[in-house]
């Protein structure tokens, strides 16, 4: 019994023991462990920056929404039908929204008096309207929703009238950022701050009060910038690369870091950024095509002459055709703010201008802005003439168009509409070379076969027949087409001309010399070796090339075609930035046989593993962001 005691003394002893030492264990152990996550938020907490959330401190907060262009689209509906329904053009209004205070810009009261204005235009370019609200202090996100109204008349006379919701577009603005996301956001399909409807296209910015008035919100200039946010940064340039800080952070490029904005071009319109910045208040975006033209009118000859103009309705057809395929058109007709020598001029007249008479270079010169070439196709409407062709080196950024009676009445248009009509044609047409397409990219244009009889008129139609669009010569003068081929066709006799188009050809040496002499399509005096993009220490990376083409292709936002890519790495240790090796991305649409050239589209840094690093304001955003 003693024996049995002693034993379970010791057992129990035991237990206690070793039921002592795991506790003592278990406690070391999580000491031990929340110590090491202590110690790990410690460090996280170390490394994260400082946050400074105020929004908008030392001023009253506000938010401002800017309606600065509204466009109807139905211009070429109106324009295809019989009659004069296309003189009267469309009434329509708009309000704002904001956080449930409604404007509506129709209901106009000042003075103890009231009214209502509406817009009674196809475009309301150059009326721009404002509207400010008082925001509560430090409030970080607004609603905003724009709503479109078209006044549409019925009844006897048009006495009744209804007012009918045509386009809602609603964003959420962020005061910390400055940017806004919903139905319209920054790098979408249809550009920031433009939103294309089915029935109007609209131009709006939204933005805030702002201490330094650069546009850039306290909050982004302390905790993404890096910047003084008691400083206007639109007259600063820290990284000297001829941008501003203002212009660089609207558009997604490190203020701080020097980008080639003379030959960054990630939209691929021939409009390279620094000019993107030079037209930003003409709705330049640098990730939408854009193209630009001037035009100016001639003088009339005589009394039964008349003065040789471009009229709107044509400009409207010729906007919302290229709107229907994605790419912005602004034309310079008459802007009431554009420089000398700017649109809208009556230039002296000459009875006849020839293609290789080189008479055009005293128009390019002395009515043409020199800070507008490079931008702008020029445009002349005149009296028997009608080319597109180079004024300089061998770039096709000039345009004539005959609009005389004898031209019209030739084209069988004998009334305002279908006069219209065939100007608009024309200038299709022309615009069309100075996008690339030529006899010799494709023979169904340019080509006066069919004039030769009606046996070769029949054999034509047999031939390029299929090829449906103002630039064969067969179809130009058709007032149910006014527009390019979409080659539903099919090959090899139809083209989809938009796929073939090449937006910088206006600005580059063509690929073939155009001269009195060349007879149609003139293939023997091609040079189609494209200039590699980049030489000497750089070298072209297939397989980075290969990797990120998807990321390239978020950046290149074109429609229509292919896009191929090229990374080149510079392969010299004295230039490496950060120990970083400097890339250069080029894009190249894929459309032969019109001759295409490589553009820089973005450039950055390969980071230690090999990946390429580009800067992005969202990452930077989102690391901070609480």
């Amino acid at each position: 019994m003693i024996s049995i005691a002693k034993n379970n003394r010791f057992t129990i002893g035991a237990v206690i023991f070793i039921v002592t030492i795991l506790l003592f264990s278990t406690l070391f152990y999580t000491i031990d462990y929340f110590g090491e996550d202590e110690k790990k938020n410690s460090t996280e907490e170390e490394n994260r920056p400082t946050i400074d959330d105020q929004i908008s401190p030392g001023l009253n907060q506000a938010l401002i929404v800017e309606i600065n262009r509204i466009r109807h689209r139905g211009i070429i509906d109106a324009m295809m039908q019989f009659g004069t329904s296309w003189k009267s053009p469309p009434s329509f209004f708009y309000s704002v929204t904001r956080d449930g205070n409604t404007y509506v810009s129709k209901d106009v009261t000042a003075a103890s008096a009231s009214s209502e204005q509406l817009f009674t235009t196809w475009d309301s370019m150059f009326q721009e309207n404002r509207i400010q609200e008082d925001i509560e202090e430090e409030q970080k996100y607004c609603d905003v929703t724009i709503i479109i109204y078209e006044r549409v008349t019925s009844g006897l006379l048009g006495r009744k009238s209804t007012d009918i919701e045509q386009e809602k577009i609603t964003v959420t603005y962020d005061f910390r950022t400055g940017r806004w996301s919903g139905n319209d956001y920054f790098m979408d399909e249809d550009g920031y701050g433009h939103y294309l409807g089915e029935t109007f296209e609209i131009w709006f910015n939204i933005y805030q009060t702002d201490y330094d008035g650069d546009y850039i919100p306290y909050w982004t200039e302390v905790n993404i910038l890096g910047t003084d946010p008691m400083v206007d940064d639109s007259e600063l340039d820290p990284d000297n690369d001829g941008i501003p800080t203002d212009w660089e952070w609207q558009w997604g490029y490190d203020p701080w870091s020097w980008d080639d904005h003379k030959n960054l071009d990630p939209d691929i319109d021939g409009i390279q950024n620094i000019e993107e910045y030079q037209m930003r208040k003409y709705f330049a975006d640098p990730f939408i095509q854009d193209i630009y033209i001037e035009i100016d009118g001639m003088e009339q000859s005589s009394l039964i002459d008349k003065a040789h103009v471009f009229l709107e309705e044509s400009e409207q057809i010729i906007i919302e055709r290229y709107a229907q395929h994605g790419i912005n058109v602004f034309i310079d007709n008459g802007w009431p703010d554009g420089p000398i020598n700017g649109g809208g001029e009556l230039l002296p007249h000459i009875d006849i201008i020839s293609q290789d008479s080189g008479v055009m270079l005293q128009y390019y010169k002395h009515h043409f802005a020199d800070e507008r070439k490079g931008i702008f196709r020029y445009m002349i409407v005149a009296h028997k003439a009608g080319f597109c062709i180079p004024s300089t080196l061998n770039r096709y950024d000039t345009i004539v168009i005959d609009n005389s009676l004898y031209r019209h009445i030739q084209r069988k248009a004998f009334t305002p509409r279908t006069q219209q009509l065939m100007d608009t044609a024309v200038a299709l047409h022309e615009i069309g070379h100075s996008l690339g397409i030529a006899p010799w990219t494709f023979e169904g244009n340019d080509n006066l076969t069919f004039v030769a009889g009606r046996t070769e008129k029949q054999q034509y139609q047999d031939t390029w027949g299929d090829y449906y669009s103002v630039m064969n010569y067969l179809y130009i003068y058709d007032k149910n087409l006014i527009d390019y081929s979409d080659g539903s066709n099919g090959a090899p006799y139809d083209q989809n001309d938009w796929a073939h188009f090449y937006l910088p050809t206006f600005e580059i040496e063509a690929n073939a010399v155009e001269d009195p002499i060349i007879e149609p399509p003139g293939k023997e005096r091609l040079i189609n070796e494209t200039v590699e993009p980049l030489q000497g220490d750089w070298i072209l990376d297939k397989n980075l090339t290969k990797t990120y083409a998807s990321v390239f292709s978020d950046i290149v936002n074109v429609k229509n075609m292919d896009v191929e890519y090229r990374v080149y790495v510079f392969d010299n240790d004295s230039t490496i930035q950060n120990e970083q090796p400097i890339i250069k991305v080029f894009a190249r649409p894929d459309i032969f046989p019109t001759y295409a050239e490589w553009s820089l589209i973005t450039d950055g840094k390969i980071t230690e593993d090999g990946k390429i690093e580009l800067y992005s304001q969202q990452a930077l955003i989102d690391l901070v962001y609480p």
